[in-house]
């Protein structure tokens, strides 16, 4: 049975007649959908909770993992297990952006070079569901107090002090236009004076809503929208301060952390469905309309960083969310880590097709 899609309809279409479909690299697809597999059939935890996955799923599942340290045609895998769907919008085509895993410098220790901290998880914040399924914005957060349910502190409210003395400091960053960064992005990788690294992974938000601060610039008047990349954000923030701090607190949504010991370098961040995410495989999707798990082929022309753009026609997993990410056809997709990684996400702001794999039954 296909979703009862809120903005958008499916069309069953076969995968001949899908553009691309033939020439990916379907084995690293696969190896990505492996890693969904492996966490749902150990009944992890989702860091965001999203649709219920299709019963249908988990016999495949089963079947990816029965192959795992086989050779596979990996197309014939996702050919058998499943059936195409275009996903059309009511309004226009799909919209696609791209986000990445920075790479900051920080400190364990403040100072006068790391004043800004991020923040742990604090134990008073309440996670709740608003509406069957979800509300607009999904999950809701709060706090217990004496009066019953309250809202949770918004972003200017935890800046001007209202968790301090908690003992929720993980580490200390050098601005803060990089934390806000972390947060829009929902994990980092700090690296320490003495050239350790530590990766932040998601905790939890404060339930407010989120505000894309670069369309609070372009409204104000202050940036061009093509004008507008991740470099020129940063330097803009970091030299116009007193409008910068302002505009940061409209954003009121807040992220928390935790500090995790367990991934490896090599690894990307934890996404949503409690996966390491892989660069150029792995999908943001809109939690209220679908699951994790999905694959989806999604094919645009995008920015190659030089100033062109190049054909993108790539099987990825949904294996992430975003409060930004808002729609059927809408997707997130993770560029990496680093510099270079947010640079070419920061690009991102295209349109682009959408074809959903369902499982089949």
């Amino acid at each position: 049975m296909a979703p009862d899609l809120i903005d958008a309809s499916l069309k069953l279409v076969s995968f001949a007649a899908i553009s691309g479909w033939r020439d990916d690299d379907h084995l690293a697809a696969f190896a990505s959908f492996l890693k969904t597999a492996r966490a749902e059939s150990s009944d992890t935890l989702h860091l965001r909770p999203a649709l219920p996955g299709f019963p249908s799923l988990k016999p495949i599942y089963a079947a990816a993992l029965q192959k795992a340290d086989q050779d596979i045609d990996a197309r014939a895998f996702f050919e058998t297990h499943f059936t195409p769907y275009a996903v059309s919008p009511h309004q226009g085509r799909g919209f696609l952006t791209g986000y990445y895993e920075p790479e900051i410098r920080g400190s364990l220790k403040k100072s006068v070079e790391f004043p800004i901290a991020v923040l742990a998880r604090p134990a008073d914040l309440i996670t709740f569901s608003q509406d069957e399924p979800f509300p607009l914005e999904g999950l809701s957060a709060g706090r217990q107090t004496s009066a019953g349910l309250e809202p949770y502190f918004d972003r200017a409210s935890i800046e001007d002090g209202a968790l301090d003395g908690r003992n929720l400091e993980l580490l200390y960053l050098p601005d803060r236009v990089e934390l806000f960064f972390a947060h829009i992005q929902g994990s980092a990788r700090v690296r320490l004076p003495n050239g350790r690294i530590c990766r932040l992974t998601y905790a939890g938000r404060n339930g407010h809503l989120y505000t894309t601060i670069a369309k609070l610039i372009v409204s104000e008047g202050h940036m061009a929208l093509g004008e507008i990349t991740l470099e020129s954000l940063k330097h803009w923030l970091r030299h116009n301060e007193h409008h910068a701090r302002r505009l940061m607190r409209l954003n009121q949504s807040y992220i928390f952390f935790s500090l995790s010991e367990t991934l490896s370098p090599s690894d990307g961040p934890i996404g949503a469905a409690s996966t390491t995410l892989d660069t150029g495989r792995s999908i943001a999707v809109d939690r209220r309309q679908w699951c994790y798990g999905l694959p989806f082929f999604i094919s645009a022309d995008l920015p190659d960083g030089h100033g062109q753009t190049e054909a993108f026609s790539r099987l990825m997993i949904a294996q992430d969310t975003g409060s930004a990410i808002l729609g059927a056809a809408r997707a997130d997709l993770f560029m990496g880590s680093g510099d270079e990684a947010g640079r070419r996400a920061g690009l991102i702001r295209h349109q682009g097709d959408f074809v959903v794999l369902l499982p089949k039954g």
